[in-house]
């Protein structure tokens, strides 16, 4: 027997993506949702992740629009001290858990159907019972798994690895109650960081502590994402004027990134040690000083294969052993896919619309769907912004953030949408109450963002003709 259920929306997810967008589309429309997630609980990967992990941004920009996640509170001990909260897996699970509980389920007009597995053309089953669905959807299906997150604990390592010879998800760090001989991390993405960062405050001794690093990331310094009032305007002021100099006066990519690295726009872990990687991994001060404590870091590419008694790696061999636990840290979280539309008959793909914020774009992506009238002005308005791998990609990352303060600074309804938004990270100065004040500084930042992408749209073609 199958149950039909008639629905406005059909959304194929409940991660972080999934609710942001359905939070706003409640609040700003009277539509039926109807959602189908595989996973016990709301949360997406944040219900598999390793249980140490945190946000790498604050915690009052992430989640959904309409409830704060934590207590708007700064923290005062730790790596972190000085900067808002990170909210930690647990929280983050028991808050998307509370959001769908009391708030959208409350209103009547969503439908939660957790244990499901969708099977295309509006069907799916529970995983549990077997039951099974079939959805007639009014306006559109909503796909949030397009560019949905990898962690290690969702597959394998992607490499070949002996019997006997231990390699770990991260998750099974907490699980280990007898020391290793050596502990060898391997990747140097945000799980990498957090994996290094968390056997350090176990009092893993550093030079215990092998770190294969097949790309040396550029970070992104955290007190410089903190939201208002901890950041006074004066200080977004300074760093976005510094940020420009530095664009405006390179003279090609590489000296863009000496000079982003001189004023702070960019970290690097190691000063001896060129970064080729950008994924918007997000770090404190204290927490690259405790990332540089580790000596032993592996530049020899990627891992090939783990043997009984060496990795080998693209440009060499690490010895290893049975006394020797590596952390697979290699899960590619969010990959480079192909770019569609996300507004086209009766489906929406989500996909970022500001590069490294997948809520902050949901919830647009939500609002734009909800008061816009047809699908060429919504992708007018949200054209997809890949997000960034290379360190080159740090210009088009940036010359899409230009490109989007310019296109929604001229649409009153989206700047205002903006202004309110709890989750909207603040890439420009923010603008005076005062109308003749504010209408100068938008001129100056609109010409400012004209400038930073005539000058990056230069150093690119002179990057890649060469």
């Amino acid at each position: 027997m199958v149950t039909e259920i008639d629905t406005d929306y059909l959304v194929i997810g409940a991660g972080a993506t999934a609710m942001a967008f359905v939070d706003t589309l409640l609040t700003e429309s009277r539509a039926t949702v109807t959602m189908v997630d595989r996973y016990h609980q709301p949360g997406g990967h944040w219900t598999v992740a390793y249980p140490f992990v945190r946000l790498h941004q604050p915690s009052a920009m992430y989640g959904v629009n309409s409830r704060p996640l934590g207590d708007d509170r700064v923290d005062r001990t730790g790596w972190n001290a000085g900067m808002y909260e990170l909210a930690g897996a647990a929280e983050i699970c028991s808050y998307f858990d509370q959001v769908m509980r009391q708030t959208f389920l409350p209103t009547g007009r969503v439908s939660y159907f957790p244990m499901a597995e969708y099977r295309g053309g509006g069907r799916f089953h529970l995983t549990t019972s077997g039951t099974q669905y079939r959805v007639t959807v009014r306006r559109r299906i909503v796909d949030t798994t397009y560019q949905g997150v990898t962690v290690p604990a969702m597959q394998p390592p992607e490499f070949p690895v002996a019997d006997g010879i231990p390699v770990v998800p991260p998750n099974e760090l907490p699980d280990v109650r007898e020391p290793y001989d050596r502990y060898v991390v391997v990747g140097a993405g945000k799980t990498g960081i957090d994996a290094c960062l968390w056997l350090l405050e176990q009092g893993v001794d550093p030079a215990d502590l092998t770190w294969i690093m097949p790309r040396a990331p550029w970070l992104i310094d955290r007190a410089t994402v903190q939201p208002m009032p901890l950041r006074r305007a004066e200080d977004i002021a300074s760093e976005y004027a510094a940020k420009h100099d530095a664009i405006m006066g390179a003279e090609s990519v590489r000296d863009l990134f000496d000079r982003l690295d001189v004023a702070g726009a960019l970290l690097r872990i190691s000063p001896d040690e060129r970064p080729t990687a950008f994924r918007c991994a997000t770090v404190s001060r204290a927490e690259l000083e405790q990332l540089r404590r580790i000596t032993d870091v592996v530049r020899l590419g990627r891992v090939k294969r783990v043997d009984a008694t060496a990795v080998e790696l693209d440009g060499g061999t690490l010895p290893t052993g049975p006394r020797v636990l590596h952390v697979d840290c290699t899960a590619d979280a969010v990959k480079q896919l192909p770019v569609v539309p996300i507004f086209q008959d009766g489906l929406i793909t989500l996909q970022p619309v500001r590069a490294c914020q997948p809520v902050f774009s949901a919830a647009l992506v939500a609002h734009v769907e909800a008061t816009r009238p047809d699908d060429t002005v919504r992708n007018e308005l949200c054209p997809v912004t890949p997000n960034p791998s290379t360190d080159v990609d740090w210009l088009r990352f940036t010359l899409s953030a230009n490109a989007e303060q310019l296109r929604w600074a001229a649409n009153p309804d989206i700047d205002t949408w903006l202004r309110a938004s709890r989750l909207h990270p603040d890439v420009a100065p923010p603008m005076p109450d005062d109308p003749a004040e504010r209408a100068v500084v938008e001129q100056q930042t609109t010409a400012m963002a004209r400038a930073q992408n005539a000058k990056l749209e230069e150093l690119l073609h002179a990057h890649d003709g060469r």
